[in-house]
């Protein structure tokens, strides 16, 4: 491996007044998971829904997942379909609560769920005797999901959707943002995220009263009472007010960090799109995705490698994209619908080198490595 600086997939990038915020949390003391910056931080995330989303600003994106399910009245027993294609944060809480996921397959327009796949699961499940609780629809590497499909099928079952946006902070569809779209929704601030604080996540809900409920269950259940009491089984799920402070410098510059990924993945296109080996996904009519990982796709397990390991060999790193939640060793026994789209996305998938403080040296780096690796 070459002993050059090393090139991450998505590294964190600080806008500079986070710290800021962090001085004023030490200056007042405010260390507990509560305080000014937690207040501001999801006021500022409101802000960005036009004040027509409640915020509850938690620990983790997997945090928000388990009190979102949870509120939506997932349970021991039930049975939940998920998207296969995604990280394994998606599935884990259906799990956590006793439930059983029910994987689905993707489609090719956007790699994300496939609306006939999820159809097809939910009439078989039906027929099954076991009507699924929720469905858990990703936004896959900032790319939108089919939103009106998934939607329309969703109430013509009436069954919730658990909107898992953690990717794409910053994309949506005709200009109404991704986490608005289902009953309710999960954002992550993990450090490889779009904007980061560190780890958290947050719950986006269309009430008051979901988010008092997760703010109330993320606080270890604690009743109103001078002592302490609890009538239901609670966690430890509440953002801290120091990564809240690190939350509301990053909102500040979410547009330019979206605008920088948007970049990298055009450079991309431009210099890669003449090789017929390499093919890129459009956004569909309408779709505005924030490129929180530019993507390419091969035609065999084989180029993509050959692509993998020589970025490997100049230590730059770029990963396979999403291994389905179907082939995990852990969910082996799940049952699973659909074809094999989302196996060929992860068999053919690439995920090249993102991150908003990506420089014009870096990306001519990995641009050049791959010419190399295409022309050999």
């Amino acid at each position: 491996m070459s002993n050059k600086d090393r090139i991450w997939l998505s590294s964190p990038h600080m806008s500079g007044t986070e710290l800021d915020y962090i001085h004023s949390a030490f200056a007042e003391n405010w260390i507990a998971p509560l305080g000014p910056n937690v207040n501001a931080f999801e006021a500022a995330i409101s802000s960005h829904y036009q004040e027509k989303r409640q915020i509850a600003a938690l620990s983790s994106g997997t945090a928000a997942l388990h009190l979102g399910l949870e509120i939506l009245g997932v349970g021991a027993g039930d049975e939940v379909l998920c998207q296969s294609l995604t990280f394994s944060a998606s599935a884990n809480p259906i799990v956590y609560l006793g439930a059983s996921p029910v994987f689905v397959d993707s489609e090719w327009e956007t790699y994300n769920m496939d609306p006939v796949a999820l159809e097809m699961a939910i009439e078989s499940r039906i027929k099954a005797g076991v009507k699924p609780k929720a469905i858990v629809a990703v936004h896959l590497y900032g790319m939108p999901y089919q939103n009106d499909r998934i939607t329309q099928i969703a109430q013509r079952y009436d069954i919730p959707v658990l909107e898992d946006s953690a990717e794409s902070l910053g994309s949506h569809i005709d200009g109404v943002p991704c986490g608005s779209f289902g009953d309710i929704a999960i954002l992550s601030f993990n450090g490889n995220k779009i904007i980061t604080t560190s780890g958290g996540g947050a719950l986006v809900c269309r009430s008051e009263e979901h988010k008092k409920r997760a703010i109330y269950l993320a606080t270890q259940a604690r009743d109103e009472a001078p002592h302490y009491q609890h009538s239901d089984i609670g966690y430890n799920y509440r953002m801290s007010n120091i990564l809240a402070g690190i939350g509301r410098g990053q909102m500040e510059v979410l547009a330019d960090r979206v605008a920088s990924r948007r970049k990298n993945y055009t450079s991309y296109k431009e210099e890669l799109a003449k090789y017929e080996e390499i093919d890129f996904l459009e956004e569909p009519e309408g779709y505005f995705s924030n490129r929180w990982l530019s993507t390419i796709m091969t035609p065999s397990f084989e180029i993509r490698e050959k692509i993998r390991l020589g970025l490997w060999e100049e230590n730059i790193e770029s990963r396979p994209m999403w291994k389905p939640m179907h082939l995990q060793p852990v969910f082996q026994k799940n049952q699973y619908y659909g074809g094999e789209a989302a196996e060929g996305i992860f068999d053919r998938g690439l995920c090249l080198p993102s991150g908003s403080n990506l420089t014009e040296q870096d990306l001519d780096r990995v641009l050049n490595q791959i010419h190399k690796i295409m022309k050999s």
